[in-house]
């Protein structure tokens, strides 16, 4: 027994065997010789789930801070390896207010109120897609209030009077995925009608039908439910959580295609690199809470098979899903302070078809102050009638290639594909073409290949001797750091350092 635990208190058994009575005189501890408490329990039954009690579900055994703890498991096989030993960690009426809050419950606390502080601030610190932010503010406050309702649901005395509260924060099983996407592609795409993005909220709300009955319940039966296990209840629980996950590893699919087609896009249109790491970053989380998710109903199957406390290592698995989940907001909440110019991603430019013909319109100058980007379109089909147009890609190239050793537009970082195909007098499409087949690479490592070269260059010549490596990579137009060791090392196997370390080594 705990050190708080009073001299005159009575101990009961309460579990399945006696309907969870917590003070039923039957099952009651006597003190032994040896100063334990024990009993003896004589059932027909393969398998108890029980808890100890002083008397009422007021003074039932916690957790080891306090709070519910998941029910204890004893099986027959157990019973003849010999006695159950039984060490209460706490008494939930016994704890107070610093005892009850652990790291765990903190830490979700605190990514409860982060999640609100970046609802007030994201409004008035950032200006560009405030459209996109609408999404992303809906999101992290839905966030916030299932992580405040997780740690509050299981307080003693709110699980006591209001023990529906711990069903609400499952309502973020069928809602984050809708709005994480619809976010991603307002951001990424501006997409301004999502087609039928109202019909995602629709499990959401089959979800709030099939709980309806259990939220029409008396309190008292709806707790003894929950703590008893009750099959429906649990069945319910299980059909919803198994839909839940499938929905969100859907939507998990679809936004990892979405990032990925983006990146393609832009790649085929601008030179410079756009700062999409935190969005890959948060999909890295999620991936990790539906693996912890999934691992939970491995756990759950495979109790059927062997007998094991499945309802312990549940609720440390779910906590640890939480904690993950509880990243996102402290995640955000740097980026949006640190680097808050991610969430004024521009659309990429779009990729044009090779084989549709050049307009007979000279095309428009393009200011070099900030790249022409604009929202991807769906390309028009090409007549049938009307043969592709023929290239010359081996004129093409010497043409291109003697433009980019002579203008050296790639020193600009801000280039794009419509810029250079307004030097060259070539339609973008033409451009794209020559660069995809002739030179076999996208826009962006075209374009990198030569300032990479570039800067080989420059670090070959005196006057480099006075300028850092960033410096360098700066003026033959990088626009980051990470962006001039990521193509770096892409084109040559080696970090910077490591390649011109190797050359002062020759």
């Amino acid at each position: 027994m705990p050190a708080n635990t009073p001299g005159d208190a009575a101990f009961y058994l309460v579990g399945s065997f006696n309907n969870w009575q917590p003070a039923d005189k039957r099952y009651r501890f006597r003190r032994q010789p040896n100063g334990l408490f024990g009993l003896v329990l004589r059932t027909t039954r393969a398998r108890l789930e029980y808890k100890v009690s002083r008397g009422s579900w007021a003074a039932i055994e916690g957790s080891g801070h306090g709070q519910v703890r998941a029910n204890r498991v004893a099986t027959r096989q157990q019973a003849r390896a010999g006695e159950l030993e039984v060490r209460v960690q706490s008494w939930e009426d016994l704890n107070g207010t610093f005892q009850f809050y652990s790291l765990y419950d903190l830490l979700l606390l605190f990514s409860g109120l982060q999640g609100v502080l970046l609802v007030i601030a994201i409004p008035n610190t950032q200006h560009a897609n405030r459209a996109a932010n609408r999404w992303l503010l809906w999101l992290l406050g839905l966030g916030a209030l299932a992580m405040v309702l997780t740690v509050v649901s299981g307080y003693r005395e709110v699980a006591n009077a209001y023990p529906k509260l711990a069903l609400l924060p499952d309502f973020v099983w069928f809602l984050y995925g809708p709005l994480f996407y619809c976010y991603l592609r307002r951001l990424l795409f501006n997409e301004t009608k999502l087609q039928r993005q109202w019909l995602c909220l629709l499990p959401a709300a089959l979800q709030l039908l099939v709980y309806l009955p259990y939220f029409l319940l008396d309190s008292y039966e709806f707790q003894l439910k929950l703590v008893s296990h009750d099959p429906t209840l649990r069945a319910v629980l299980l059909a919803t959580g198994v839909a839940a996950w499938l929905s969100n590893g859907a939507y998990w699919l679809a936004c990892r295609r979405t990032l990925r087609a983006y990146t393609r896009q832009y790649e085929a249109s601008v030179s410079y690199e756009q700062n999409l790491q935190y969005l890959g970053t948060v999909l890295g989380i999620q991936a990790a809470c539906l693996a912890l998710w999934g691992f939970l109903f491995v756990l759950m199957l495979a109790s059927r098979w062997v007998e094991f406390d499945v309802y312990s290592l549940a609720a440390r698995n779910v906590e640890l899903i939480w904690l993950t989940f509880s990243t996102l907001p402290y995640f955000l909440g740097y980026v949006a302070i640190r680097q808050p110019e991610i969430f004024k991603l521009v659309p990429a430019a779009p990729a044009y078809p090779s084989d549709i013909p050049a307009p007979a319109l000279p095309l428009p100058e393009v200011s070099r102050a900030a790249p022409l980007i604009s929202t991807p379109v769906e390309a028009p089909r090409p007549s049938p009638a009307r043969p592709p147009l023929a290239l010359d890609l081996a004129a093409l190239q010497a043409t291109v290639t003697s433009y980019m050793q002579e203008h050296k537009p790639y020193l600009n970082p801000n280039l794009t594909i419509h810029e250079l195909a307004t030097g060259l007098k070539l339609p973008p499409h033409v451009l794209s073409k020559v660069i995809n087949e002739g030179f076999e690479k996208n826009f962006f490592d075209f374009i990198n290949s030569y300032r990479i070269e570039e800067f080989k260059a420059v670090m070959a010549t005196p006057r480099a001797q006075h300028y850092s490596l960033l410096g360098v990579a700066l003026e033959v137009g990088f626009n980051s750091k990470t962006a001039f060791n990521r193509a770096f090392k892409k084109q040559t196997d080696q970090t910077p350092r490591q390649y011109f370390n190797g050359v002062s080594e020759e």
